[in-house]
């Protein structure tokens, strides 16, 4: 029998590969779409074709995060997340031998189908095996890594546009296979959720996984019984409930419901990924071309990266509504930055360095085309901070156990709809209206703000069984939450001085 792997960091860092991929995804478009290469081979394709081509993989992400949700109540976080990978190996290989533009979609709704399962379930699996008060680090490493898979084959694709012919976009399509059959050889390394073994009364191999995470194997520590019998206590209440897609909007639920889909929403409708697919048309708007425009998008990137890291070390501290709350104001700032800059300094164009998308140009204003560059960047560096990796944490958090794998791919199924619509919307929306385009982003992102306000509550340092009373009649308004938790830890007290019965003493579940 092989060794498991207990180590959470460390089990967060593969099992987030998933994330990458993703990751991979976005930078497979936005390092290639430029390039004369594609252009020429897939016949210069007009705003709405290259949208549908974009938008391909988002509208397979929206069907695989439906599915995932009943595969992995069925077969657990971790084997729903392995197999997953097949389908983007799948997918890498269509996309790598395309011979037009509906091969081109269909592998990518192939690689859609694994990214919709590993983005909606990573987080799931990552909240369900975390301790508590570091959740918020361990399942913002999905979005660190997202970040890398983003800088990693952009650059991939970078160095082959030098390549003059179809190899310089068949390579990076190709070599997005690797990572995933790697994720998937090593996988089965680590533990399974704990949490999705008691829902299937797999008790022994909870504590065990649970026993290993918390105390370094030791069964008896307090903790570990105390984070057991609040598990064992949820599961009872929930064992007689039903866990359909529907319940999820039942008066019981509907209201944490909301909070998970819009979390992922907003996350999109911020304008973060839009500008993460399409910064080589806003660099275009900014007057450069060729590979000076490659070069100041691949900055876009590497900002996106540095500063997403020390989110991981606050975010637990800080708690999840500033975060979200402060991202909102600061991207409205600078997104409306950006349209207003167009709209005051842009000159009229027929297109911009061949791409017949673009109609608005700062070529001749040196300095408002800085301007646009320094605001995308210090918009970028906000979304960093804040909502980038915050809404992956959030949206897992605030789904009940029996419902957790379906609500976030409900949640998860909102963000790919999203990112469907808005990647089919921008290369149109960008010719016909030009600055506008950011405007109306920095109108959604004041609109969350609002939102979030009143209706987010902090989940930061409670456990997911405490969290669930944040959503329970007669609860303290969002506004009024804040980061902390100490019930667990009282429980823990009181079974090491022996007030309360431990796991054992009590009746086992049926």
């Amino acid at each position: 029998m092989v060794r498991k792997i207990y180590n959470t960091y460390l089990t967060a860092i593969v099992a987030t590969i998933g994330g990458a991929l993703f990751g991979f995804d976005i930078s497979s478009m936005s390092a290639i779409i430029g390039t004369q290469q594609y252009i020429d081979y897939f016949n210069n394709p007009s705003s709405d074709l290259q949208g549908g081509i974009t938008a391909s993989m988002a509208a397979g992400s929206f069907l695989g995060s439906i599915i995932s949700g009943l595969l992995c109540d069925r077969f657990g976080r971790k084997t729903s997340i392995q197999y997953s990978c097949l389908l983007w190996v799948v997918g890498s290989i269509i996309c790598c031998a395309a011979q037009n533009v509906p091969m081109l979609i269909v592998g990518r709704i192939f690689n859609g189908l694994c990214v919709g399962c590993t983005s909606s379930q990573v987080p799931v699996y990552l909240a369900e095996l975390a301790k508590h008060e570091i959740r918020g680090k361990v399942i913002g490493i999905q979005q660190w890594s997202i970040e890398w898979g983003i800088l990693i084959l952009y650059f991939i694709g970078y160095g082959c546009s030098f390549i003059n012919s179809t190899a310089s976009f068949r390579i990076p399509w190709g070599i997005q296979i690797v990572p995933a059959l790697f994720l998937f050889l090593v996988l089965p390394l680590f533990p399974e959720s704990p949490r999705w073994l008691a829902s299937k009364e797999r008790w022994d191999e909870c504590h065990e996984i649970l026993a290993h995470v918390h105390a370094s194997g030791n069964r008896e520590d307090p903790v570990v019984l105390a984070e057991l019998m609040e598990i064992r206590h949820i599961v009872d209440l929930e064992s007689s409930l039903n866990s359909s897609y529907l319940t999820l909007l039942s008066k019981t639920n509907y209201k944490r419901t909301i909070v998970g889909i819009m979390t992922q929403v907003w996350q999109q409708l911020a304008g973060g990924n839009v500008m993460m697919y399409y910064v080589v048309y806003v660099f275009e708007m900014a007057g450069l071309s060729g590979n000076v425009n490659l070069i100041a998008s691949s900055v876009q990137y590497v900002v996106l990266l540095v500063f997403t890291l020390p989110v991981l070390f606050y975010i637990d501290h800080t708690g999840r509504r500033l975060l979200l709350l402060s991202g909102s104001v600061g991207m409205a700032a600078f997104i409306f930055a950006v349209g207003g800059l167009l709209a005051r300094y842009g000159e009229p164009a027929a297109s911009v360095g061949g791409n017949s998308n673009i109609h608005i140009t700062l070529e001749n204003n040196y300095g408002a085309s800085r301007a646009v560059l320094v605001c995308s960047y210090m918009f970028t560096m906000v979304y960093a901070l804040t909502w980038a990796p915050t809404a992956w944490v959030y949206a897992p958090e605030v789904f009940p156990l029996y419902l957790r794998s379906k609500g976030m791919a409900l949640a998860a199924a909102g963000n790919w709809a999203m990112n469907f619509a808005l990647a089919y919307y921008v290369p149109p929306a960008m010719n016909n209206i030009g600055w506008k385009t950011f405007i109306i982003f920095g109108v959604f992102c004041c609109a969350m703000f609002v939102h979030m306000f009143f209706m987010f509550p902090e989940t930061a340092r409670k456990t997911l069984e405490e969290i669930d009373d944040l959503f329970a009649p007669g609860a303290l308004p969002a506004w009024r939450t804040k980061p902390g938790s100490t019930r667990l830890e009282d429980e823990a007290l009181e079974l090491e001085a022996g007030e309360k019965a431990t796991f054992e003493q009590l009746d086992k579940p049926k």
